[in-house]
């Protein structure tokens, strides 16, 4: 496993790290026991950053890290999100009541004083515009409720207003194959302001590992079944907005450009990593196999040109007028 500087925290992290959505939950169902061994693989293969959020399995993935914690003697950065647990998710809900019942409720959840780093969880586009927010969050560094926080994003635009506020110190976004436009403005910003990148959704709901074909089926509280249109939240966070058909058919055609050596999940992940503002991708993983397989990306060699052009080509080609406006 490799190691990348984490934006001004003075983290070193995993550059393959660990995305705890799935284990919480909305991707269909999951054993507890399973997602505990899966933790335990991670570790084993020098994964020492999780992402979780609040709104996991309401509580439950921070909870299971808690106890992977507690079980290792190994730093583990454990970082979560706050924001999604308001109904209605709207911008006036981000105030100092809200979100300092969240933040008491994950240090409960995660069993500690003090959080690492909170992440605003893709909060609606006028909070990026409120820095009242922005001054609530640095009161709770001061406090010493967190060290640290940032933003987990929806779109470049927020990305940008978001890396404004000084003391930002991370930025979460969706970078993959298939959702490359981070890489063209954003990514050169947030080097010379030094601030952390996680990609996420980093393998497009499944669809970039090559497992899934036109006869996969998707439980009821998948939300690759239910969010494809973008019913429950954002439709780009569910095969990060490609149609799901056509998303089968350009990973056909990444297959035969993918090195010999590599699965299509490697693949996707060392092409994440060949960017080198990225501080870590965090693919999830729900058996310990596809942890040990997702880790193994970091090992590989580095793409030729060659790879990476042919990528952009699919993507230019047959992408890029569907996806490059909306996110």
């Amino acid at each position: 496993m490799n190691y990348r500087k984490f934006g001004r925290t003075g983290w070193e992290v995993s550059e393959i790290s660990f995305g705890a959505w799935a284990i919480g939950g909305t991707w269909g169902q999951v054993d507890d026991n399973e997602s505990m061994r899966a933790l335990h693989k991670a570790v084993e293969q020098g994964i020492n950053l999780f992402d979780t959020a609040d709104v996991y399995g309401n509580g439950r993935s921070e909870r299971l890290l808690a106890q992977l914690r507690a079980e290792h003697s190994e730093t583990l950065h454990i970082i979560t999100k706050a924001g999604r647990r308001l109904e209605p998710h709207d911008a006036a809900g981000y105030n100092q009541i809200n979100l300092n019942a969240f933040v008491d409720r994950s240090l409960k959840n995660l069993r500690t004083d003090s959080l690492e780093l909170v992440q605003l969880h893709c909060p609606p586009t006028d909070v990026y515009y409120m820095p009242e927010v922005f001054d609530l969050m640095d009161t709770m560094v001061t406090a010493g409720k967190i060290q640290h926080y940032g933003v987990s994003v929806e779109r470049v635009e927020e990305a940008l207003k978001a890396i404004e506020y000084p003391n930002v110190k991370s930025i979460q976004i969706i970078f993959n194959m298939f959702r490359p436009r981070p890489a063209e403005l954003f990514f050169e910003q947030a080097i010379q302001r030094e601030v952390a990148i996680l990609a996420r959704v980093p393998l497009a709901s499944g669809l970039l590992t090559g497992k899934l074909n036109k006869r996969s089926i998707f439980e009821e509280d998948d939300h690759r079944r239910f969010n494809r249109d973008g019913e429950a939240f954002d439709k780009g966070e569910t095969f990060s907005g490609v149609d799901y058909d056509l998303g089968l058919e350009l990973v056909e055609s990444l297959e035969k450009i993918k090195p010999n050596e590599m699965s299509m999940a490697q693949f996707a992940l060392k092409w994440i990593l060949m960017h080198k503002a990225i501080s870590c991708a965090i693919p999830g993983g729900k058996t310990p196999e596809q942890v040990q397989q997702n880790a193994a990306a970091s090992d590989f060699d580095t793409l030729v040109p060659e790879t990476m052009e042919q990528v952009k080509h699919l993507y230019d080609t047959n992408l890029r007028s569907k996806i490059h406006p909306l996110w």
